[in-house]
């Protein structure tokens, strides 16, 4: 016989914790705030990934089939490579610098209060 899910040490500990910390309503309005920049950095990164997505398949596939060195050496696997490499970039950029920015606005607005 095994120890059940409710009785294990990890689930024990979570339980505790969360009866002893009641968040006041100053900290649920920072987890509110840090969600909504979270939120807004996945639909920033989103917009960024889309038009890198296009910024980058367009010259890939105009090069594949113009240029002899491209068509030669660029296969479908390393045509989607670069145009996805692009994509992820600017997700990852975008919405890096979008939540920065967020919090750092959350910040002086917390320190002008």
């Amino acid at each position: 016989m095994g120890i059940s899910s409710e009785m294990t040490r990890e689930d024990s500990w979570a339980k505790r914790r969360e009866s002893l910390l009641i968040a006041s309503a100053y900290e649920e309005d920072r987890i509110r705030k840090s969600r909504e920049c979270t939120q807004e950095g996945v639909r920033a990164g989103t917009k960024a990934a889309a038009v890198a997505c296009v910024a980058s398949a367009i010259p890939t596939l105009v090069a594949v089939r113009t240029i002899p060195w491209a068509k030669a050496n660029l296969n479908y696997t390393a045509q989607a490579l670069i145009i996805s490499a692009a994509s992820i970039a600017a997700y990852f950029i975008t919405a890096d610098k979008t939540i920065l920015e967020c919090a750092r606005r959350n910040t002086q607005y917390d320190k002008s209060a």
